[in-house]
């Protein structure tokens, strides 16, 4: 790849030398999500959540100066995204409130005495007009910029962006579940997916003839659909039926996914190419992120990711022509974020290739050539978008959390809104974590982040405390995360530095950034909980320090890091002296039908025995160090009843336990203040058991 040689940072965020390091200082800056672009490249949006409070944010080019379009004053836990701009970029569309559970409700830690569900808004991005559509989620202007479609309880609805006083409406009746409305070039047909359980159709609705057709209709499932430029053609995935195949379980081959070209008109379609058996025959969905999985280019070019060679990368095919995928990203590495240009002739992405403890914006053209770097260095940078005046990223470091910016055509970046930053951010106290491996016993190699005392002393001997991060799909990095979930949590192992103690954040198997093969892990999960390798190797990693009091190690995580937190307790409290379980899985069994809720696993005697043996309840009598259980009663990832599961079974073995419920709140946290206690309770606990 050509590398620059510099990057230069134009304006640069320093917070106050003399900030104190507390746990509500390090959460003090607003944390940016949802950035995007109108198409003429002049206006960039985002969603800053400062402490709690949610606000919508537009800059235009080239000075990029941060402007408030809402006026949101409170933490009330109510969300705000999917935003996008109208065609003429004079309008931003943005969704505000909380998805429902499966009883129907939607979250509301706050409490609040009001209707918490989900609505979509429109404002000006002067400033002007703002005012609320209709309750709904995931709304797209038309080509015109007079009409928008949005969903609402699974159905498609329409509303006027001219006509004010004209109310929303249903535009189909249909079974079904609808995700993913396109609009068609010329604004008279929307195209969508209808979800239907085991399948899930490609739909197409005439405006105009108020027809609908579902035209190349199959058992399998049918996703991601993208027009033509002209309106003739779209191009969607299909991939087959997973039914009998159970959840966190390892997926390195399966029937293989294929794309599919609709003739529009003749309503009839063709496969356009299939992935070939073995690796990258599974499709996997997490990332990248982009506004759609397939991107239709310049001169009728393709892009769509695939790991054929292990990795998930970039590739482009001729629509039109018998040619084979042309591999446009190359290396040992993955892409995370996707776009195109705005000649649509080139992609920007960012990828870990060459950095794989980090994230860096690259472009590369489509019809060939080497990939080419815009950033580099000690930076982490994500959700690329295209403007006139060069590429809006966000961007962390190891001391400086998430922050948009600029990245020039000349390599400056120019960090937006400095004065927005808070003083009290105690940046010049933070540590750089440092990459370290070890192997775990089955002889896989595990990489971690260490963070080291400020002032440490070869000689002294430490506590330490090993970090677990959920998901699995996830990869903790060289500085602050790009989730606001893993920032957080990056932040307090930066608290728990300053007070003291050594902490190791792991990036055990079944994670990402280290290819399909690592992700995919033999036994990982469900079926076997392999990854518990890593753990305990982790574990013992610390005790052979030199510089670790082997009797003081903890460890603590959320979600699956909470459930590697337990199985470490259950398994090894010989190692592990005390943990902080965050709404931790705790029986595998059950968590299947949390997953997919057509899973009998009780007809699966097999599979249920296994997904038992691998969870912490199995090894419950094991278990004898003291743990502290967080956990929101509204979880809808991790059920409640996990919790409520594992205490009682500690109960029967009088493990001495503490906990921390939280009435209302979901598996990631709404409220900050939520957060605040959290990590106060934990940090309290910790200090007293480690002592």
């Amino acid at each position: 790849m050509r590398k620059l040689t510099a990057f230069i940072s134009s304006t640069l965020i320093i917070p106050g030398l003399c900030a104190q390091m507390t746990i509500e200082n390090l959460l003090s800056p607003a944390f940016p999500t949802s950035l995007t672009g109108s198409l003429d490249g002049k206006h960039i949006a985002w969603v800053f959540n400062d402490k709690g409070v949610r606000n919508v944010f537009v800059a235009d080019a080239p000075e990029f100066k941060p402007r408030k379009l809402t006026n949101r004053i409170s933490d009330n836990g109510l969300e705000i995204g999917s935003l996008s701009f109208t065609r003429d970029g004079r309008s931003l569309l943005f969704t505000e409130g909380n998805t429902n559970n499966p009883a129907g409700e939607a979250a509301n830690p706050a409490m609040l005495q009001v209707k918490t569900g989900q609505f979509v808004w429109v404002v000006s991005t002067d400033g002007s007009g703002l005012r609320r559509i209709g309750a709904g989620d995931q709304a797209v202007a038309s080509p015109d910029n007079r009409t928008i479609v949005y969903l609402s309880s699974g159905k498609l609805w329409r509303a006027s962006l001219i006509d004010t006083a004209k109310s929303p409406e249903q535009c189909f009746e249909a079974r079904g579940s609808i995700s993913d409305p396109r609009w068609s070039p010329d604004g008279k047909k929307v195209s969508f997916i209808s979800h239907r359980g085991d399948h899930s159709l490609l739909g197409i609705y005439d405006m105009d003839q108020k027809a609908l057709t579902y035209p190349d209709p199959s058992v399998d499932r049918d996703i991601e659909p993208v027009w033509s430029p002209d309106g003739r053609w779209i191009a969607y995935i299909r991939t087959p039926g997973m039914r009998q195949v159970p959840p966190f379980t390892a997926m390195r081959a399966y029937v293989p996914w294929s794309i599919r070209l609709l003739d529009v008109q003749k309503a009839t379609a063709r496969e356009l190419w299939k992935a070939s058996e073995g690796k990258g025959s599974v499709l996997f969905l997490d990332f990248p992120n982009a506004d759609n999985f397939l991107l239709w280019a310049a001169d009728d070019q393709l892009v769509f990711p695939w790991e054929k060679d292990g990795w998930q990368h970039l590739y482009a095919i001729d629509i039109f022509r018998k040619t084979s995928p042309r591999l446009l990203t190359p290396g040992d590495g993955e892409v995370e974020y996707m776009a195109l240009s705005s000649d649509h002739r080139s992609i920007i992405y960012n990828t870990n290739i060459g950095d794989s403890h980090r994230r860096h914006i690259c472009s590369v053209r489509i019809s060939g050539g080497e990939p080419v770097h815009h950033s580099q260095g000690d930076g982490i940078e994500w959700s690329p978008v295209n403007t006139s005046a060069g590429i809006a990223v966000l961007r962390s470091t190891a001391t400086m959390p998430a922050w948009p910016s600029i990245i020039r055509e000349d390599g400056r970046i120019l960090q937006l809104g400095p004065e927005l930053f808070p003083a009290e951010f105690p940046a010049q106290s933070l540590v750089t974590p440092q990459v370290v491996s070890f192997k775990a016993k089955d002889g896989i190699e595990i990489h971690a982040e260490i963070f080291l005392p400020a002032g440490y002393q070869p000689g002294k001997k430490y506590p330490a405390l090993l970090f677990l991060h959920g998901g699995s799909r996830r990869q903790m990095l060289v500085g602050f995360h790009y989730m606001n979930y893993y920032s957080n949590d990056y932040a307090m192992n930066q608290y728990y530095v300053s007070k003291g103690y050594i902490v190791l954040a792991v990036n055990y198997r079944s994670g990402i950034g280290y290819g399909l093969d690592f992700r995919e892990a033999l036994e990982y999960g469900a079926n076997g909980a392999s990854e518990y390798n890593d753990v305990i190797a982790a574990g013992l990693y610390l005790r052979g320090r030199q510089d670790v009091d082997g009797k003081r190690i903890g460890l603590w995580g959320g979600s699956y890091g909470g459930f590697l937190t337990a199985m470490g307790l259950a398994r090894n409290s010989d190692v592990f002296a005390c943990g902080v379980d965050i709404h931790g899985v705790h029986d595998w069994s059950e968590q299947m039908k949390n997953r997919i809720a057509d899973f009998d696993i009780s007809a699966r005697t097999a599979i249920s025995q296994k997904a038992i043996s691998s969870s912490p309840v199995y090894f419950a009598e094991g278990w004898k160090s003291p743990v502290l259980f967080i956990h929101g009663d509204d979880d809808r990832n991790v059920p409640f009843s996990q919790t409520v599961e594992m205490i009682e079974q500690l109960r029967k073995g009088h493990v001495y336990f503490e906990q921390l419920i939280i009435p209302d709140e979901i598996h990631d946290f709404l409220l900050t203040k939520t957060w605040i206690n959290g990590y106060h309770t934990s940090a309290d606990f910790f200090e007293r058991m480690m002592k």
